[in-house]
């Protein structure tokens, strides 16, 4: 099974570019997760009471995040030797209002778990 821990068993340790990666993924793992649940109360102002302005401005911003999302979160994938489908289910939990915070911890969670070169 390739996990983070996998990564220990090839180099032994946690480098400065995961904790990198890691610290980009959980940045915008945040800012995707709050621009996803503003576009939620946007689209209630919008198919509620028919004002559609938020849509058209949290929208476009939340979709450019997510691209950012997606980078992050592959950046991470292929650092931690992640299998496919796990990186694809992480990357999913942008598109779930408040997934995105549950994966954000889940993943700082198991990163932080590996050994630190510094305690050698």
């Amino acid at each position: 099974m390739r996990t983070a821990r996998n990564l220990v068993r090839v180099t032994g340790v946690v480098d400065d570019k995961t904790r990198t990666r890691l610290l980009a993924f959980r940045i915008f793992a945040w800012v995707t997760g709050v621009m996803l649940l503003a576009l939620c109360v946007a689209m209630v102002f919008a198919y509620g009471f028919g004002d559609r302005r938020g849509i058209s401005i949290v929208g476009p911003i939340h979709g450019f995040l997510y691209m950012g999302y997606i980078v992050a979160t592959l950046m991470l994938a292929e650092r931690l030797r992640w299998k496919p489908v796990r990186a694809v289910l992480v990357l999913l939990a942008g598109t779930i209002p408040i997934a995105s915070f549950v994966a954000e911890r889940k993943v700082t969670r198991e990163v932080r778990a590996l050994p630190d070169p510094a305690a050698r």
